[in-house]
């Protein structure tokens, strides 16, 4: 079956899909005349339980250690357990420290942030892990490359109203016109391609679409 089948079969979309076979977590055939994917029910069958592990937070290298039986669903559940039970611990105490802070009726001029920040700091050294405000925002980082491309592409379309406007004024042979012309329209071209192939790296891996499950 084609992948837009498997999509509304399974409910994860195509992008996920083929992430999970660049993963190695599935291995659909491939259509000997059209190149086409080709998947069958058990590779549904698989994305259905990928499906499930995921909606439960189980990480992609666990699942593939399930799929070669590296590692049981038992030992797997019970893993995941310790972790849910850490990660609910984390939460506790970030309770607690936001409880803290509304009860002690703080605003942000008299809030002393690093009185709460030290106290982090010693509950990390003691494991426990709070929000990563160094991971970058994906919307921030695709900004970069699109204002870039844009840049560039109107630089390369003003060239070539030029080049047209010169044209009226001291006519050229059509020949070198055209090569002249194709010069700025190869760079958009590269351009685009390079902003496309930017964007694909950011996005890159498994969307998360757990409420969409």
């Amino acid at each position: 079956m084609k992948i837009n089948e498997v999509e509304n079969r399974v409910g994860i979309t195509k992008k996920n899909i083929r992430f999970y076979e660049e993963q190695g977590l599935i291995h659909p055939e491939r259509n000997q005349e059209n190149g086409y994917r080709n998947y069958s029910e058990d590779d549904v069958e698989v994305l259905l339980k990928i499906k499930l592990l995921r909606k439960l937070s189980i990480p992609i290298e666990e699942i593939r250690k399930l799929e070669t039986n590296h590692l049981t669903l038992s030992d797997c559940m019970e893993r995941h357990l310790i972790y849910l039970s850490h990660e609910e611990r984390n939460l506790d105490r970030i309770k607690e420290i936001c409880q803290e802070i509304a009860r002690n009726g703080f605003h942000m001029y008299n809030l002393d942030a690093d009185r709460y920040l030290q106290k982090m700091k010693q509950l990390e050294e003691g494991g426990m892990r709070f929000m990563n405000i160094e991971k970058k925002d994906t919307r921030k980082r695709k900004k970069g490359p699109v204002i870039a491309a844009v840049i560039m592409t109107l630089l390369m379309f003003l060239l070539m109203g030029l080049v047209l406007w010169g044209n009226t004024q001291e006519p050229l042979p059509i020949g070198i016109l055209l090569i002249i012309l194709a010069i700025p329209g190869v760079v958009v071209v590269g351009v685009v391609l390079a902003l496309k192939q930017r964007l694909k790296e950011i996005e890159g891996g498994e969307e998360d679409e757990a409420s969409k499950y």
